[in-house]
C-alpha cells in the first residue's frame, strides 16, 4: 500500500561521480518494501516528485537506502540535505521483482548506471534463498563505479565501462555470452540497454525495470505509459511497473 511518509536522514555520502547514497529511517517503508519498488520523493519548490529506486532495506534498523545521480536542481537540492533533516515521499511505490521459485537457481543481474541500485536489494533477497548470483554492472567510466564490492559479496561480478578505464571495455551485452549458464535474468538501466538485452535473450525468463520520469506516480495522469503486448495496449510504468516481464511490454 502506497502511503505518504516522512523519511529521517541518517547518513548521506557521495559514493561516485555525481552519485549520492542516502540512508533514511522510516518504519513503514522499511518493513513493507520489496525489491524493485521506488520512492516518489517530494523536493521543496519543485512541482513534480522524483522517482528513486530502493537500493537496500534494513528491517531491524528500520532504514531505507536510496541512490541517485545529481542531474539538475532538484537532485542537487536533495543531495544538499544533512543527517537529521527530513523529506516527504510516497511509497513504497510500484510493482517490484518476482523472486518466487528462484531458490537454488542461477540468476543473472544486469545493471547500467543508476539502474544498478535496485538490483542490489534484489540480489541480497535472492542470495537469502540460496540463488546463485552473477552480476554484470555497466558504467560510463571508472569514476562512475559504485557498489562493486557489495555485489562481489553476493557472487561473481563483472564490471564494464564505456571507455575501458576500469573493468572490461564495452557494453554489458558484450559480457553476457561469457558468463556461462543461468536460469533467468533481471535487468535495469537505459532503454537502449534493455532493448539489446531482451533481443539477445529471447526465450530466457527475464524481468526488466524501466527508468522513467513520472507525473503523479500513482497511475492517474497517464504520463508514463509504455506499449504493451497485453489487452489494452499500454501499461503505466509507475503503477503497473516499473518492473515488467520481458515479454510483457514493447520497448
Amino acid at each position: 500500500m502506497i502511503k505518504k511518509e516522512t523519511m529521517i536522514i541518517e547518513a548521506i555520502n557521495r559514493i561516485a561521480l555525481d552519485t549520492v547514497e542516502m540512508v533514511a529511517a522510516n518504519p513503514y517503508i522499511s518493513k513493507t518494501a520489496i525489491p524493485g519498488q521506488f520512492l516518489h520523493v517530494a523536493i521543496q519548490g519543485h512541482t513534480l516528485r522524483r522517482p528513486i529506486s530502493i537500493a537496500d532495506i534494513d528491517r531491524e534498523k528500520e532504514t531505507v537506502t536510496i541512490l541517485f545521480k545529481i542531474v539538475g536542481s532538484g537532485t542537487e537540492q536533495l543531495a544538499a540535505l544533512s543527517p537529521g533533516m527530513t523529506f516527504n515521499v510516497l511509497g513504497p511505490s510500484g510493482n517490484g521483482f518476482n523472486t518466487a521459485n528462484k531458490d537454488k537457481t542461477s540468476v543473472l543481474l544486469i545493471g547500467g548506471g543508476i539502474g544498478v541500485p535496485p538490483l542490489y536489494y534484489l540480489g541480497k533477497t535472492l542470495a537469502d534463498i540460496d540463488a546463485e548470483i552473477i552480476s554484470i554492472l555497466g558504467f560510463q567510466t571508472k569514476a562512475n563505479v559504485f557498489y562493486e564490492e557489495r555485489f562481489r559479496e553476493l557472487g561473481e561480478t563483472y564490471i564494464v565501462t564505456d571507455d575501458g578505464s576500469y573493468g572490461k571495455k564495452g557494453f554489458v551485452t558484450d559480457i553476457i555470452e561469457t558468463v556461462g549458464q543461468f536460469d533467468s535474468y533481471y535487468t535495469c538501466g537505459p532503454l537502449p540497454m534493455l532493448k539489446a538485452i531482451t533481443a539477445m535473450l529471447p526465450g530466457t525468463p527475464g524481468m526488466i525495470s524501466l527508468e522513467q520520469r513520472m507525473g503523479c506516480g500513482v497511475g492517474a495522469c497517464m504520463a508514463c505509459v509504455i506499449p504493451s503486448e497485453e489487452p489494452g495496449g499500454y501499461k503505466k510504468i509507475c503503477s503497473d511497473g516499473p518492473v515488467f516481464y520481458a515479454e510483457e511490454v514493447s520497448l
